[in-house]
């Protein structure tokens, strides 16, 4: 049971992928209103569950996967799991940075930084751009993540991967 529950989907919905970017992009700009260490804990956390178990544990990717693409999207676009996973480490990264910064004192350098992952998830909501997706394909075609990492993703032209 412990295995299948943590376990990053492959491939992966684009529709939820978007739909979750959407939710964080609503909880980190609270996050920067508000500026409490609590809330960017909150949110660093949710990028771990779903670095861990991508929508099995996180209520943004269950609200997505569960309600907001069937209710709303009523659309599939399949994509490979690991560049979105890698994407969502990038997210857990800069979250933990700015949980650091909030709990030391530097309010407005944690806000930076989550205003930094408001961008990219607004990208990927509204555009369909994926800009960790992107950064994972420019480092497997110079050979700093193995083409064994992801099989599917050998085609990732960078060039395509703001189409939605």
């Amino acid at each position: 049971m412990a295995s299948s529950v943590f376990t990053f989907p492959n491939p992966v919905n684009d529709y939820a992928a978007r739909s979750t970017a959407g939710l964080v992009v609503i909880f980190a700009v609270v996050t920067i209103v508000v500026d409490h260490p609590v809330l960017y804990a909150l949110l660093a956390l949710g990028f771990l569950l779903r670095v861990l178990s991508g929508p099995t544990l996180s209520p943004f990717g269950q609200l997505s996967v569960r309600v907001i693409v069937p209710k709303i999207w009523r659309k599939t676009k399949l994509v490979p799991g690991p560049p979105k996973r890698f994407a969502q480490t990038i997210g857990l990264t800069l979250t933990t940075l700015a949980l650091i910064l909030s709990l030391v004192g530097a309010g407005v350098a944690a806000q930076i930084v989550v205003g930094l992952v408001v961008v990219a998830a607004t990208l990927e909501a509204v555009l369909g751009f994926c800009l960790g997706c992107t950064v994972f394909g420019f480092l497997q075609q110079r050979g700093v993540i193995p083409e064994s990492v992801c099989e599917a993703c050998n085609n990732i032209n960078l060039a395509q991967r703001g189409t939605a």
